[in-house]
């Protein structure tokens, strides 16, 4: 299997080397606008609340539950359980010390956006905003990196420094397309390498559009049945409903695939949108099956609306139980 990780003779080169290329771009910039006009404002709304962002296998006990599916059997508590003669299990409290992973799908269909910014800039916006926000509270986050193939594997570790060797190995991702670079993103890759690469309980969120080929879900299941997962969903309003512009070329990013359609024909926006949302159904239903939470970001998106509403779902469902998991749009 093709091995990711850094050689260890080299490793204080590379970081040195890394540190030097963040420092030369405008990641930096980035992560402090981010600083500045989203994570302040979080701080406040928030308040203290980011514990909701990754549920840790913690040692102190917060709660005690009626059994839902998918809950660890090693957590039922079988004194209450025969006491009561309903299956209770232990909630326990988040453990700080617990990584996060970003699986990032870094395709061509992410750089896509119909409006001031694409899916791509939604992912980096999230990813730097949630790495922060865990690091500073002594977290430690890695990265796994898809464009054509599995190609970076960024292990956790804690630090703003760190947040910037993510975002700018992100940047650096979306530069290496070649214009005839073609083919289907396979999203069961990246989650069968994830299974594989990720041997502890962690969070693991999944950030993609889920434009791929069949055959994600399961790898997806696998992935959850170990670690805390939450599916980021990235998408574009236009994606969902095409407006009357005439006469115009529509490309395939990953195939490149090219038509011309009339959107001026009433008949095939109404065929357009009806098979959109089928498709938004069939994904929905996908990942409520596999039990997994859910954030949808659209490019229009206020994040901090986002993730403030991504929160208190997570706090409600760590009451209820992971049965009730569900998409949060933004």
């Amino acid at each position: 299997m093709k091995s990711w990780w850094p050689r260890r003779a080299k490793a204080a080169n590379d970081e040195a080397l890394a540190t030097a290329d963040v420092a030369a771009s405008g990641v930096e910039r980035a992560l402090r606008r981010l600083e500045w006009t989203v994570i302040r404002r979080l701080d406040g709304l928030l308040q203290g609340d980011y514990r909701t962002l990754m549920r840790g296998a913690g040692l102190d006990l917060a709660d005690l539950r009626e059994y839902q599916h998918h809950d660890d059997v090693r957590h039922i508590d079988w004194n209450v359980t025969a006491r009561l003669q309903t299956p209770h299990v232990r909630v326990f409290t988040e453990d700080r010390e617990m990584a996060a992973w970003f699986v990032l799908d870094l395709s061509r269909s992410v750089d896509f956006g119909s409006g001031e910014r694409a899916k791509r800039e939604i992912s980096a916006g999230f990813v730097g905003v949630i790495a922060r926000l865990l690091t500073r509270h002594g977290n430690r986050v890695g990265a796994m990196l898809y464009g054509t193939d599995v190609e970076a594997v960024i292990p956790p570790r804690c630090g703003r420094r760190h947040v910037l060797l993510l975002l700018h190995a992100m940047e650096r991702r979306a530069s290496k397309f070649a214009p005839d670079q073609k083919g289907m993103t396979r999203l069961a890759e990246l989650l069968k390498a994830a299974n594989v690469l990720m041997p502890r309980r962690s969070t693991v969120f999944v950030v993609s559009d889920f434009m791929s080929e069949p055959g994600w879900e399961r790898p997806l299941g696998h992935l959850a049945q170990r670690h805390d997962v939450v599916a980021v969903r990235l998408f574009d309003p236009l994606e969902l409903q095409l407006p009357d512009l005439g006469l115009v070329p529509l490309r395939d990013a990953e195939t490149g695939e090219q038509l011309w359609v009339d959107t001026h024909d009433a008949g095939f926006r109404k065929r357009f949108a009806r098979i959109a949302a089928e498709r938004e159904t069939t994904l929905r239903e996908a990942l409520a099956k596999i039990g997994v939470d859910t954030l949808e970001l659209s490019t229009d998106d206020d994040l901090v609306e986002a993730i403030v509403r991504f929160a208190d779902m997570r706090k409600r469902r760590v009451r209820t139980g992971p049965s009730n998991s569900k998409a949060v749009a933004a």
